[in-house]
């Protein structure tokens, strides 16, 4: 069979939507981001793009930069030069997050983003939230999007509330957190031995959508899937009512990055960062609207970090992607 034949175009200059924003865990542990490859998933959907990335949304502002510097090797009377050298590898990159939400805010934040526990009856005031109300245990029959709970448990939350599900800190040292290390802990009594602490600083947190007492299967429906998947028997439920992060602090957020932008023609452009590290503290700016409503955006920027391609050893900050309009001349 032979397929219709095309004319192709001369290509013209892209024209682009909006910049789409996403990002992936970095394993702090062994070193190894998330690289995306784009001979395989290039032409991902951009609504759905493929595990365990999470979409952002759009971006607004969006700059980067290449601060390598080059020198050159001169030999001769007079000098000329013969040869040139890449004396270091470096590049940043900067934005502003369109919408609030907990990863977008620990980005722009930069260092350990926490959640907000809801507070026990009597505990101390603390500015970034004080002791929390007892976590419940988890049974069996959990998912990646219901908890199941005790029939009790479970009456103690609501539909539209947040949770955060973790294990108990127990004097852990090192990076902490399932699904993503949210902080590195030094000893415990830095974190004062605090049970609470590793679902205070968690990523693994989602709202609530509905919540079951009756029946063969208590607890509570999740809007949206866990960041660390099918929970274990040893993680715990508490409920949180917010997020908080703080300027200041030693730990640095560190993920892989892939930004995207879809070109009216049906080419797309894609940028990689294998790991990317906060280099800023929090900061937002604002937009007028219709007085005297603002839109406030959370600015973010950040340094890229090196990793090694595989094709043939180099040390690299980005990977640049241009995949071609199917009806336009290469």
């Amino acid at each position: 069979m032979t397929t219709p034949a095309i004319t192709p175009m001369p290509a013209l200059p892209p024209t682009g939507r909006s910049v789409r924003a996403y990002f992936a865990p970095v394993d702090r542990v062994h070193g190894l981001p998330t690289l995306f490859d784009p001979s395989v998933n290039g032409r991902f959907a951009a609504s759905t793009p493929p595990e365990p990335w999470i979409e952002l949304g759009w971006i607004e502002d969006f700059a980067r930069k290449s601060t390598s510097k080059f020198g050159e090797l001169v030999t001769g009377s007079p000098g000329t030069t013969q040869f040139q050298i890449r004396e270091t590898v470096d590049a940043t990159v900067a934005f502003r997050f369109k919408a609030w939400s907990k990863l977008s805010m620990a980005l722009a934040a930069g260092s350990q983003h926490m959640n907000l526990i809801v507070p026990a009856a009597g505990g101390t005031a603390n500015g970034s939230g004080s002791k929390g109300v007892t976590p419940v245990n988890l049974a069996t029959g959990s998912t990646a999007t219901f908890l199941a709970l005790a029939a009790s448990d479970a009456a103690g939350f609501s539909a539209g509330s947040l949770v955060t599900v973790d294990v108990d800190y127990a004097a852990q040292t090192g990076y902490v957190g399932s699904g993503v290390f949210a902080a590195y802990v030094t000893s415990a009594s830095a974190v004062n031995s605090d049970p609470d602490y590793i679902r205070r600083v968690s990523f693994n947190v989602a709202r609530v959508a509905s919540v079951s007492t009756t029946g063969t299967s208590t607890g509570l429906q999740l809007a949206q899937p866990l960041i660390a998947g099918v929970p274990t028997a040893t993680m715990r439920v508490q409920p949180i009512s917010g997020f908080v992060d703080r300027e200041g602090g030693s730990f640095f957020q560190e993920w892989s990055a892939l930004f995207l932008i879809d070109g009216e023609q049906g080419e797309r452009i894609l940028f990689h960062y294998p790991r990317l590290q906060s280099m800023a503290g929090a900061a937002e700016s604002t937009s007028a609207l219709v007085p005297p409503l603002e839109r406030i955006a959370l600015s973010a920027s950040f340094r890229a970090l090196p990793v090694t391609d595989a094709i043939d050893g180099e040390q690299v900050v980005c990977f640049r992607s241009f995949l071609p309009s199917p009806v336009t001349l290469v």
